[in-house]
């Protein structure tokens, strides 16, 4: 797996034509940002490793993603969670807390109950967001997602279709990485070097040249401009917002 299919993964046919890819990607947004709203009203371990389950689950089955390719994709997110869980149990104040009860000590380190319960809760709140987010990363795609923003977020054009330009040019810079350390390898010198970076914001500068120069030449930003895709509201729209608002109240009243 390249960075870039980390960074700005591809949605398929199928993904798009799924009941999650047919859902309006605001509608995903307001979804993760109530959730994770809720989640900082309990401090349970319980609410957020269930909506995580549930987002999974989702994912699978309203958004027709193969379990390898969450799998793969979530691989380093989770690995990522788990070290910052690991490092608040080890570095938490309430190991060398007298009152805290132990737990478990390893020579000079004292791990403590209350320690486990916060770093739990945050390993699990982490896990939650991350599941949310490659669900709408793997789900929505990205022209979609700035056609909604403008048209029905009313942002400006000129920040949300630069907002596009910049997230299809990721995959760029990482063939474009590639082709650097494969020249450097042909030269016999190697792969990684940190001069790698100063080939890598002259490509950048040369790509955003181009797209200015393509983007003037099609009038962009001349005046108010047409809209290929029309987007509006859907009945989808209101049952899935209904739902995630209904699992998220009934996931927080069965941890009370």
């Amino acid at each position: 797996m390249t960075a870039a299919t980390i960074l700005a993964p591809e949605i398929g046919p199928a993904q798009r034509e799924s009941v999650l890819g047919r859902t309006n990607p605001l509608v995903k947004l307001g979804i993760a940002l109530v959730w994770l709203v809720g989640l900082g009203l309990t401090l349970d371990v319980r609410p957020p490793l269930i909506l995580a389950l549930i987002a999974l689950v989702a994912a699978m089955e309203l958004g027709s993603i193969h379990p390898d390719t969450l799998a793969r994709r979530l691989a380093p997110l989770a690995l990522a969670a788990i070290l910052i869980a690991l490092t608040n149990l080890l570095f938490s104040t309430h190991n060398p807390d007298p009152a805290a009860t132990e737990v478990l000590r390893i020579g000079p380190l004292r791990i403590t109950q209350e320690a486990l319960e916060a770093a739990a809760g945050l390993g699990a709140r982490v896990v939650s967001i991350v599941s949310v987010g490659a669900v709408f990363a793997l789900t929505t795609d990205a022209t979609y997602l700035v056609d909604s923003l403008v048209q029905l977020g009313h942002v400006s054009p000129r920040f949300a279709y630069g907002l596009l330009a910049a997230y299809q040019a990721v995959p760029r810079l990482a063939d474009d990485l590639t082709t650097l350390r494969g020249a450097r390898r042909l030269r016999g010198l190697r792969e990684w070097d940190p001069r790698l970076l100063i080939g890598l914001l002259v490509r950048a500068i040369r790509h955003a040249d181009q797209l200015s120069i393509a983007m003037d030449a099609r009038g962009f930003g001349a005046g108010p401009r047409t809209s290929y895709r029309l987007v509006s509201w859907m009945r989808l729209d209101a049952s899935v917002g209904g739902a995630a608002l209904v699992i998220l109240i009934v996931t927080l009243l069965v941890s009370r």
